[in-house]
């Protein structure tokens, strides 16, 4: 059973930084691309980042770059964002999402397992 179990979500003032935490279980997931996605009231579900678990070759959405950071401890199967510079607008339910595959993909309908998502809401 793969579980992906997210935490570090809360309320945070425009500015300011939060960490996310993903920790997976239930199998290796040397094999697996992991990212985080988000979605905001009334909004589709949005690509935020991700990374091969292997390779550690990393892809953001474009307006994620140079704020957020994402990266992982295998020893730990744990994946970290690093959220700075955080505006009203980057509130969402933030989920962690696992795809077998190596191969990028900003489609949460390729992604083949999901945490229960953490709120994170950035007040002006």
């Amino acid at each position: 059973q793969v579980q992906l179990v997210e935490s570090g979500g809360g309320l945070v003032q425009a500015g300011g930084s939060l960490r996310l935490s993903c920790v997976a279980s239930g199998r290796t997931f040397s094999n697996y691309r992991t990212g985080w996605l988000r979605q905001a009231p009334g909004k589709e579900r949005e690509f935020v980042a991700s990374i091969y678990w292997s390779g550690g070759d990393r892809y953001y959405a474009d307006s994620m770059k140079g704020r957020f950071t994402i990266s992982r401890v295998n020893a730990e199967n744990t994946v970290y964002l690093q959220m700075n510079s955080l505006k009203p607008e980057d509130t969402a339910v933030y989920y962690c999402a696992a795809r077998k595959s190596r191969d990028y993909s900003g489609s949460p309908i390729m992604y083949d397992y999901w945490g229960q998502g953490t709120q994170v809401t950035v007040s002006s």
